[in-house]
């Protein structure tokens, strides 16, 4: 028989069912107030657009969420100092979303401000917001080319996420080339990483321009794609493998931005 806590240990590792959310409290905790604050949520976006959010007060990030949804609110107001109030309020529906408030309903607004604002969400809702509208498709949607669209365009950003983080973890960006093995790759020379992938050629290769032709396809799909897009667009101008790459790039016919 397990005990206590091995079945603690396995509850852990999986999502919960159904049946097992029925029975916790910090859900419904979670959830508590929802209701006021959802109704204070103003969807005119035109009129949205154009306010700004606390504009006199410091930008401060948020990491994790307080259970009371109130103070995660403000928290968030914070976040989003000096932008448009509109951002603001796709973050607030999707954290309705996310403490499971009326779902199903949430999603419809969500999406229907997705479809009229498609434009002006995608140039000024920052990356982290973006991959959350993603994900919250990915979860709610009905519609299946955007549900798998948006995992791929998970799968694409956390990739970044967690080479990025290796790198500041063992101060990768101190260290230089290797003028040797450049010369190598430039002799045709190839180099296994592993399973029969090898080193991306840096200078000439055509992969990453393929992938690009692949993924302008699927922009043109759905909004999903257009998200995709716009992540991908933006690994290329910010300290990504994408931007140093194509600081490295001498062909022009295969280079993969632009």
């Amino acid at each position: 028989m397990c005990t206590k806590s091995e079945i603690n240990k396995l509850l852990m590792i999986r999502k919960k069912t159904k049946f097992e959310k029925l029975f916790s409290f910090i859900r419904y905790r979670r959830r508590f107030g929802a209701k006021n604050l959802a109704s204070k949520i103003d969807l005119d976006t035109v009129k949205q657009k154009s306010i700004k959010v606390c504009p006199e007060e410091e930008k401060v990030y948020t990491h994790g969420s307080s259970n009371e949804i109130s103070k995660h609110f403000r928290a968030l107001r914070s976040e989003f100092s000096g932008e448009s109030e509109l951002c603001f309020t796709i973050a607030k529906i999707i954290v309705l979303i996310r403490r499971e408030y009326k779902t199903t309903q949430n999603f419809r607004i969500f999406e229907e401000i997705w479809i009229k604002e498609t434009d002006f969400l995608l140039k000024n809702l920052n990356t982290r917001w973006l991959i959350a509208s993603s994900d919250t498709f990915s979860d709610n949607s009905n519609d299946s080319s955007i549900r798998e669209i948006s995992i791929a365009c998970n799968v694409f950003l956390n990739t970044i996420k967690l080479y990025e983080s290796e790198r500041f973890l063992n101060d990768s960006d101190k260290n230089k080339d290797n003028v040797e093995k450049q010369k190598q790759l430039d002799s045709n020379l190839r180099f296994p990483l592993f399973d029969g992938v090898s080193v991306f050629k840096f200078g000439t290769d055509d992969t990453l321009r393929n992938m690009r032709w692949r993924i302008d396809k699927i922009a043109k799909k759905n909004i999903a794609g257009r998200i995709f897009k716009e992540i991908y667009d933006r690994a290329q101008s910010n300290n990504t493998v994408f931007y140093r790459a194509k600081n490295r790039h001498k062909r022009n016919k295969t280079k993969w931005w632009d």
